[in-house]
């Protein structure tokens, strides 16, 4: 994996890659989650696209000056920024769309601000985790408080409704049998940077599409992992079923010349799925964050072969920006880029 090659990365470019990433996740046909032109469980595609605008600021900024900080322009942790990023979103949405998003996402943009030159950015997001703090706990499980994900439950080990003694780590060490993004933190992404990644360069290279390419990913770790938002909400059995079926899709889908061919039966099984109630939301944040680590990785890929090492000012802006913004402009929302992987005729975890 190509390494980082400056202390840290324009917020502006990490903002329009993790905007980029929400906007394709949602543009793709995803059966049982929210999608364009796919409502579901009471909520819609607007509701997601405001909940990425408002947190993207938390997520990428080089210094908060929001709330409680005290010292303004200090370069805010990992669990503030996750806090932050989760209390924007709850002043505009009712309801619980991002929690799983924001806390996959946050360490990934983290670790490309706060990165060693040199440092690939897996090692980098094993660095981050691993800092994390008690402090950092604290603040992740105000932000799970506010959050209120359903089918949560009370633990008797590290409960969120207790006030945390132990790092984020630990926290997500005991959660980490029962919630796959608990999972992620404790095993350095390793669905994503082993699995997700190749998958999706894969799909992208055979279809030309990332939406398509984001279907396939969604399918590809929901059969191979049981979503745990699922198993919370029905239990474990439904969402080995739902495994099951997802595997079938999968299937289908490696099988086809072209995508489209089995549109209609993915939009079956996302009605059937939705009728009963069953979102596999976690899955669909994984999604998101293995479209962030894809755009990352290309950022520094493109980095490391036109681009040297650079001062920044406190603004976190070097020379080197304008280069790093034509790739921001390729993976702006809305790009010419990239077609819907399915029509779009109206407008994680996820409740």
């Amino acid at each position: 994996m190509p390494p980082l090659t400056s202390r840290c990365v324009s917020p502006d470019v990490l903002k329009q890659i993790y905007l980029r990433a929400c906007d394709v996740e949602l543009r793709a046909l995803k059966p049982g989650n929210v999608g364009l032109g796919a409502p579901g469980h009471g909520m819609h595609a607007a509701d997601f696209t405001a909940s990425a605008q408002v947190s993207a600021a938390a997520l990428t900024a080089p210094a908060l000056t929001l709330g409680e900080r005290q010292s303004l322009g200090e370069r805010p942790s990992l669990g503030e920024r996750i806090y932050r990023a989760v209390a924007a979103t709850r002043e505009i949405v009712a309801c619980n769309t991002n929690l799983g998003i924001v806390l996959l996402c946050a360490p990934l943009l983290h670790a490309m601000q706060t990165g060693r030159p040199g440092t690939g950015l897996r090692a980098a997001l094993y660095e981050v985790l691993n800092a994390a703090s008690v402090d950092d706990t604290k603040w992740i499980y105000r932000a799970i408080r506010l959050a209120s994900p359903g089918g949560l439950g009370a633990s008797p080990t590290h409960d969120v409704a207790r006030e945390p003694e132990v790092t984020v780590i630990e926290a997500m060490r005991a959660a980490a049998h029962r919630d796959r993004i608990a999972w992620q933190y404790c095993n350095g992404y390793a669905d994503i940077f082993d699995y997700a990644l190749p998958a999706l360069a894969a799909f992208k290279a055979r279809w030309g599409s990332d939406e398509w390419a984001a279907s396939g990913i969604y399918l590809g770790l929901l059969c191979r992992f049981p979503d745990s938002h699922v198993a919370r909400k029905h239990g474990e059995v439904r969402a080995v079923e739902v495994s099951r079926i997802a595997a079938k899709l999968d299937s289908r889908l490696a099988q086809c010349n072209a995508p489209q061919e089995i549109l209609q039966r993915l939009q079956r099984a996302d009605a059937k799925f939705k009728r009963a109630g069953i979102n596999p939301g976690t899955t669909a944040d994984l999604t998101v964050a293995t479209l962030v680590a894809c755009y990352l990785e290309q950022l520094l890929s493109t980095d490391s072969r036109n681009l040297s090492l650079s001062s920044r000012n406190a603004q976190g802006e070097s020379h080197t920006d304008r280069a790093r913004s034509s790739i921001a402009d390729s993976l702006a929302v809305g790009g010419t880029s990239v077609s819907p992987a399915v029509p779009c005729n109206t407008l994680t975890s996820q409740e």
